[in-house]
């Protein structure tokens, strides 16, 4: 059994600010009154008819009673007493999202020697991760390997990274992501150069979401020393070289070199461009 499952209906469903817990069914908040009320009303009832009071008393009195004992008795017991049942819809698609795959990116460094990939996979098939794209990097010290994975809701980036650790993977990190992931960096790469062909200003937008990174500001990349690999610079013909930065995903070989060949394209059309407009008499 998970942790979702062994929660009790308030520290699963009530919110972590306020503390309240959602409106449960109408249907269901109706049927949970009635079941504490009846049995009330009928005390009630038994209690006040018994009495020798006149018959407009005998009114007033359960007209007031019940009145009190539904708002300050019935409906907060029922709230209490009935909530695993009146949240149960809501428990029940909370369970099933906690228990939904989710998609991950992964990077890990391995010595290019055999049979260390495979010992990442069965590692990565011990939590049931789906491994769903690989790219292999060759990097001085070995080879980066990144993956997109897809894995059970109840694991976390420590499982993965633990794993991919424990395979022998060396700085392994891990990162939720999106369906937009299995687009591959090539894929990515020729979008985005159909776009700097059309509108060679593009270039940095197009290379920030190509390297889903943040275009520095020419003070900003002049400040501090960055982290290894975290901030990639490009040269560009019109107005000087531009800074991205990632902080705590280092850029791939792979990413800096199509990273260049766009800048390349973009100057090459923006002279192109400028060749062709005609000069005045």
């Amino acid at each position: 059994m998970d942790i979702h499952a062994r929660l009790s209906p308030a520290a699963a469903l009530s919110c972590e600010v306020c503390g309240l817990m959602p409106e449960p069914p109408k249907a269901r908040l109706t049927l949970a009154n009635v079941a504490m009320m009846l049995p009330i009303e009928l005390l009630v009832h038994a209690l006040v008819v018994g009495t020798h009071l006149p018959y407009l008393a005998k009114v007033l009195v359960l007209t007031v009673t019940a009145t009190v004992l539904v708002i300050w008795v019935a409906e907060p017991s029922a709230s209490r007493v009935l909530r695993s049942w009146l949240h149960a819809p809501a428990l029940r698609h909370r369970r099933r999202l906690a228990a939904a795959p989710a998609l991950w990116r992964a990077r890990t460094m391995l010595r290019d020697e055999p049979g260390a990939l495979q010992r990442v996979t069965a590692a990565l098939a011990g939590l049931d991760a789906n491994i769903l794209s690989i790219h292999v990097h060759p990097v001085p010290s070995g080879v980066l390997d990144e993956f997109v994975l897809s894995a059970p809701g109840d694991i976390g980036e420590r499982q993965l990274v633990a794993a991919l650790q424990e395979a022998g993977g060396i700085s392994s990190q891990a990162w939720p992501t999106t369906s937009l992931a299995m687009a591959d960096g090539q894929t990515r790469a020729l979008s985005l150069a159909a776009r700097i062909a059309g509108a060679p200003e593009e270039l940095p937008l197009a290379v920030a979401e190509l390297l889903r990174a943040r275009i520095l500001t020419p003070a900003e990349a002049h400040q501090g020393t960055p982290d290894a690999g975290t901030h990639l610079k490009i040269p560009t013909a019109w107005h000087g070289p531009i800074t991205f930065a990632r902080p705590g995903e280092p850029f791939t070989p792979a990413e800096s070199a199509r990273a260049h060949r766009l800048a390349e394209l973009a100057e090459t059309v923006a002279h192109r461009n400028t060749a062709c407009v005609p000069t005045p008499n």
